[in-house]
């Protein structure tokens, strides 16, 4: 992506990718020298507080406005959501340096677990905190498939079977009832992409 692009700006992240270890102060530093020992120019690099925050980002660009003006190209190490904010606010190519895999549970420094999938339609309340769409490799909704072994899921071994992991829960919590609740199919209506949320409406409706 970036053979055509001599003169690069690169920009991270200081909230996930800093936590992430895939696109803070020091990654930066680190891929400013790699380029430029193939012969890249970096004219400039900029850690914004919040890639995503498309004001936040539009201020620290500002900073960096005479290097744009020259740049032939943005790297950004932000999630594809910044990536995507960084986009439209300038006028060059931006390429992404992350592959953005999940919305995640930080564990431990650079440990993460997928945990959830946004699909607009949470049923948390119903199995003790455990996603069911994410955790369970088939999204099951009302109980487990039968082919768990020692409590591990049949399609990934090395994953706990999400509704082994839900039924010790609701043990538990002494919530054992909502077992023989049958969820309703998935409304996939919330799930329509793209998706925006105006909170400036007066009932706050996301789509």
């Amino acid at each position: 992506m970036l053979r055509a692009s001599e003169k690069l700006i690169l920009i991270g992240c200081g909230q996930c990718a800093t936590a992430c270890k895939s696109g803070g102060e020091e990654e930066l530093i680190a891929m400013k020298k790699k380029l430029e020992d193939v012969d890249k120019q970096i004219l400039a690099f900029i850690v914004p507080e919040t890639s995503c925050n498309y004001l936040l980002v539009r201020r620290d660009l500002k900073k960096i406005k005479d290097a744009l003006d020259e740049a032939d190209a943005v790297l950004s190490f932000a999630c594809g959501d910044g990536t995507q904010t960084i986009a439209k606010l300038v006028k060059i190519p931006v390429y992404p340096g992350n592959n953005t895999l999940f919305v995640g549970e930080v564990e431990r420094v650079g440990q993460y677990s997928e945990a959830c999938r946004t699909c607009g339609d949470c049923v948390l309340g119903m199995t003790g905190g455990i996603c069911l769409v994410t955790r369970c490799a088939k999204s099951l909704l009302n109980g487990p498939c039968g082919g768990a072994k020692d409590g591990k899921c049949e399609v990934n071994p090395e994953n706990d079977c999400a509704w082994i992991l839900i039924y010790n829960k609701l043990k538990e919590l002494g919530q054992m009832d909502k077992l023989t609740e049958i969820h309703e199919p998935k409304d996939f209506s919330q799930n329509t992409y793209p998706r925006n949320l105006d909170l400036r409406n007066k009932d706050g409706g996301g789509r």
